[in-house]
């Protein structure tokens, strides 16, 4: 249940954490304004704190992991979010992450 619990986290913190910084590119970049940039820097904040319900006590082996998640969430959320049309080097690269993020986080120790 632990390693559910921690893929559920990472899946949370990934969506605060690409969601806001879209939500400030969409702000900023796309001049949408101050509420979406606003939004964005709040769910932000909110990754951070998702973070800290990690069952590893390990900050830097939670954001080494998370930096994996973060590779393939971000390929994801543009696919979802933008139509991005990821080719077969993005499908590897982020199949190789996300190996890594299964090798820091749930390898038995």
């Amino acid at each position: 249940m632990t390693v559910l619990r921690s893929i559920a986290l990472f899946l949370l913190a990934a969506l605060a954490e690409i969601g806001g910084a879209w939500l400030v590119w969409q702000g900023v970049r796309e001049h949408r304004g101050l509420l979406f940039a606003g939004a964005g820097v709040i769910a932000l904040g909110a990754y951070g704190f998702v973070a800290t319900l990690q069952p590893d006590a390990n900050f830097g082996r939670i954001l080494a992991a998370y930096g994996g998640v973060f590779v393939a969430g971000s390929l994801a959320w543009g696919m979802v979010v933008d139509g991005f049309r990821p080719d077969r080097y993005d499908v590897i690269g982020a199949a190789v992450c996300l190996t890594g993020v299964a090798v820091i986080m749930y390898a038995p120790r």
